[in-house]
């Protein structure tokens, strides 16, 4: 195997809820650690909160797909990217 679990602090598949507003409403969001942590750095680098970020990229995505069945699925997917952009060195295609 690739052995990537075994090298892995099990830390960060523990998962985290944290509250926030988004839309006006109070949710929690639960997602592993490894993500949030991912999500700090985005929310950083925007100079936001990361419950600002999480807000504006629910409204984002709201506005380019008029639905959000899963948010932290979602977020777990813009994490991904956001990854795959930092190792190329280039943006995502859409």
């Amino acid at each position: 195997m690739c052995k990537v679990l075994a090298t892995q602090n099990p830390r960060r598949f523990r998962k985290i809820s944290r509250s926030m507003r988004i839309a006006g409403h109070s949710t929690t969001v639960r997602l592993e650690d490894a993500f949030w942590g991912v999500l700090d750095k985005m929310a950083e680098g925007e100079g936001l909160s990361t419950s600002k970020l999480v807000s504006a990229l629910h409204e984002e995505a709201l506005e380019l797909h008029e639905a959000m069945p899963n948010l932290a699925s979602m977020l777990r997917t813009v994490c991904l990217l956001y990854q795959e952009e930092r190792m190329t060195g280039r943006q995502a295609p859409a």
